[in-house]
């Protein structure tokens, strides 16, 4: 019996090389296009942009070394969000290409799952990430997670 339930994840930490360059970047993603707040902080000295929404936020700090993000390392591969419906991917991708970024077309990709819809894109350190659809397995795994085995 676990001890208890975790219930959703409550930040990220995104550590950027340029803090304006990813801020610029981020308000057009996160609060021009999926409608995220944002404030600032400081710890230790070091400024923090913070995104966040009803479920989580996401926040910027500065590097303490110049490395470029490699998604094959040990370390984040892609950060993923989820929107509601396929609609909703198809006008995230939209958005985001109208506000000038490199994001993917909304496209079906069957082999993650009949129904799985994404956009794909970049930030300036390369970090990958993508929009998705909530396909009805991850519903149905919400929604009865009771009845479903364990295994």
């Amino acid at each position: 019996m676990p001890t208890a339930e975790v219930t959703g994840i409550d930040h990220l930490y995104l550590t950027v090389s340029a803090l304006a360059r990813s801020e610029a970047f981020y308000d057009r993603v996160l609060q021009d296009t999926l409608g995220f707040r944002k404030n600032r902080f400081a710890l230790g000295g070091d400024p923090h942009v913070q995104y966040f929404n009803r479920h989580f936020g996401i926040v910027l700090r500065p590097a303490r070394e110049a490395t470029p993000h490699q998604p094959y390392a040990p370390g984040l591969h892609h950060l993923c969000l989820r929107v509601d419906s396929i609609g909703d991917v198809q006008a995230v991708a939209t958005a985001l290409q109208a506000a000038g970024i490199a994001a993917s077309d909304a496209a079906t990709y069957p082999d993650y799952a009949s129904d799985y819809t994404a956009t794909f894109f970049e930030d300036p350190d390369g970090i990958r990430l993508e929009v998705t659809n909530y396909r009805q397995e991850r519903r149905e795994r919400h929604d009865h997670w009771d009845k479903h085995s364990h295994g």
